[in-house]
């Protein structure tokens, strides 16, 4: 069976063209929705893609109202459990076809590896700042000079909880500052706290 599917992105849009379209291919059931493409939450699809079986084809007048992206296309796709997909602009997208299956895996290849590429890159990067001294993470909520403060004020006396609230931190952030100090002889008295 050939399932429609058509969507626009906002209320003021019409719907007409696409279902005149996709009726005139052949679909005897239509899905449509107006909703962002964007949106991961698009409960007509949901509902298509529910109750797709491994016969049907899923029909959309071009791939850009199923998917904003080609991770997002081969997301669907995988999904489709068996069932095909046809597009109407885009002879090319029909994986009812050997052909139109190549062209779909040969997409998966590409977008493997550009992310692959993207990995590395960002890995490069990450190398690179780090030699350069840049820190990656959150900045500790801690200074040094804090830190000794703290570290001080425990030594004389001064439970952890209330010398956490004097540096305006959560005690806990205060017990892991400074733990690891406690290599530089801070006293032993910090973990039996």
């Amino acid at each position: 069976m050939l399932i429609g599917y058509a969507r626009v992105s906002t209320d003021d849009q019409d719907l007409q063209l696409q279902r005149i379209a996709v009726k005139d291919a052949g679909c005897r059931r239509i899905f449509e929705e107006k909703v962002s493409g964007a949106k991961r939450n698009r409960p007509e699809l949901a509902r298509m893609m529910d109750q797709l079986r491994d016969e049907d084809v899923a029909v959309v007048t071009r791939l850009d109202r199923l998917a904003r992206s080609t991770k997002d296309l081969l997301d669907i796709s995988e999904k489709l459990n068996g069932a095909g997909l046809r597009s109407l602009a885009e002879p090319w997208a029909d994986t009812t076809s050997p052909a139109g299956r190549m062209v779909l895996t040969v997409f998966a290849g590409i977008a493997e590896f550009e992310r692959e590429l993207i990995r590395q890159r960002t890995s490069s990067g990450r190398v690179a700042a780090k030699a350069r001294g840049v820190r990656f993470g959150r900045s500790p909520k801690l200074i040094v000079d804090q830190i000794s403060l703290g570290k001080r004020l425990v030594g004389e006396g001064t439970s952890v909880r209330e010398t956490a609230k004097l540096l305006k931190c959560h005690h806990a952030t205060l017990y892991r500052a400074l733990s690891a100090t406690v290599s530089d002889g801070f006293p032993d008295r910090l973990e039996a706290i």
